[in-house]
């Protein structure tokens, strides 16, 4: 369901301690069964920030650095089994083990898709003691394009084309562009395809893996990979309800790039076996060409998959959030509410224009699915939130980062902040 404004309340009475500061752009939080807490810096080199992630352990009187140097961007730590999953993205993407005490990074499962726009993400571990995480796809909606430029965790071309979770058969939709490699030049891409390549309609790719905007799974020594679910562009939080549901954030379409989508809500998820959730046709069950998503430039993107009817139908959403809040990493309080960061808007680097959104934390409640938010002045950008030994949860500022309008991107290196939260009537 949508959340209404009658759903909605906001409330600025978040209450925030610092628990860490002066962070770099972190993306992730975990605790250990002795109850200490961890923190993964992505390693994005934004604003003279070193470059490569790093993986901190909080102490009494400061952090003790375990790894550092890894394959950017960082976006998920997971404590399971003694060890500490850590998931890098870089190319090839991979999910390591590393010991709590810092003696060895051990690869558990490398070769998965990037660099694209969007990377290997968060990983959790299931009631069946398989390791579940999501891959983000590599591009905005299927088509490698010059976008690739205004994003500054990737600002490169070319760089890796999806690949589908399902079989395929392509429409044959083509996109002309101007060529940055030939000057004056200009560039015809299609759908699933390098950059300035087509594959012709009635192109039929086979379901691959690992693939592209999925949720996969494997055991916990990165055997027996497997696909979960396709079509998810970028479920970036994963979480296991206490029932043994897999619930997911995904991250809306952008209005960007070679096939823009306007005004697409973020989504949250329940994950089931074999279902399609819609990427790249559909959006919560919609189609992409529907007057709702007219993009802010440009005409509505025509579907670019032509066997809709081969595949399941696209899967409707738990709840829609308001477009642009990112919708990122989530936990289980204590009362049981789900408790979701918001990182908010990235305009203009993911629509031309519109309102300002995020930047705080939302409050779910599962038994209908509305949602109330709590943020706080304090906040830059929540990407992460956990619940402690203590039952109290522990919010993750990535810190000040604004693409800014018209300039290049604002951001400040050791901005980020671990904050122990709560607030009224929690």
């Amino acid at each position: 369901m949508s959340i209404s404004e009658a759903q909605r309340q906001d409330a600025g009475d978040l209450s925030l301690e610092p628990v860490a500061t002066g962070l770099h752009f972190p993306t992730s939080l975990a605790f250990d069964n002795r109850g200490r807490l961890y923190i993964a810096e992505s390693g994005l080199p934004f604003a003279g920030a070193p470059a490569g992630g790093r993986i901190w352990r909080v102490e009494d009187d400061g952090r003790t650095l375990l790894a550092d140097g890894l394959r950017p961007p960082v976006n998920g730590l997971t404590f399971h089994d003694g060890a500490l999953y850590v998931s890098e993205a870089g190319y090839p993407a991979r999910i390591a083990r590393l010991d709590p005490d810092g003696h060895g990074l051990e690869t558990v499962l490398t070769g998965l898709p990037g660099p694209g726009n969007y990377h290997t993400n968060m990983a959790v571990f299931g009631p069946d003691g398989k390791m579940y995480f999501s891959q983000g796809a590599m591009t905005n909606t299927g088509v490698v394009g010059l976008d690739a430029y205004d994003l500054g965790w990737l600002a490169r071309l070319p760089h890796e084309h999806d690949l589908p979770g399902l079989e395929i058969e392509l429409a044959g939709v083509e996109v002309e562009t101007d060529d940055p490699f030939t000057a004056g030049g200009r560039a015809v891409t299609g759908t699933f395809s390098q950059f300035g390549t087509v594959r012709p309609a009635g192109t039929r790719l086979p379901a691959a893996l690992p693939c592209t905007s999925a949720v996969m799974r494997c055991d916990p020594d990165g055997g027996g990979l497997e696909l979960v679910a396709w079509g998810l562009r970028n479920a970036f939080g994963l979480l296991f309800l206490p029932d043994g549901r897999l619930i997911a954030t995904d991250q809306g379409v952008d209005d960007r790039g070679s096939r823009p989508v306007g005004d697409a809500p973020d989504l949250l998820f329940e994950v089931r076996e074999g279902r399609w959730y819609g990427w790249p046709d559909f959006v919560g069950g919609i189609p992409v060409n529907d007057p709702r998503f007219a993009p802010e430039h440009g005409k509505a993107p025509e579907f670019i998959l032509a066997n809709h009817h081969e595949l399941p139908p696209p899967e409707p959403p738990l709840m829609r959030f308001d477009p642009h809040v990112a919708a990122v990493k989530m936990e289980l309080a204590v009362d049981g509410h789900i408790v979701v960061a918001l990182f908010g808007d990235e305009i203009p680097m993911t629509a031309p224009s519109g309102p300002r959104a995020g930047r705080s934390f939302g409050i779910i409640d599962p038994a209908d699915w509305t949602m109330r938010t709590v943020g706080s002045p304090l906040l830059h950008r929540p990407i992460d939130v956990k619940r402690g030994p203590d039952d109290v949860l522990y919010a993750l500022d990535f810190g000040h980062f604004e693409p800014g309008r018209g300039g290049p991107l604002k951001a400040t290196a050791g901005s980020g902040t671990v904050w122990r939260m709560s607030w009224s009537g929690a």
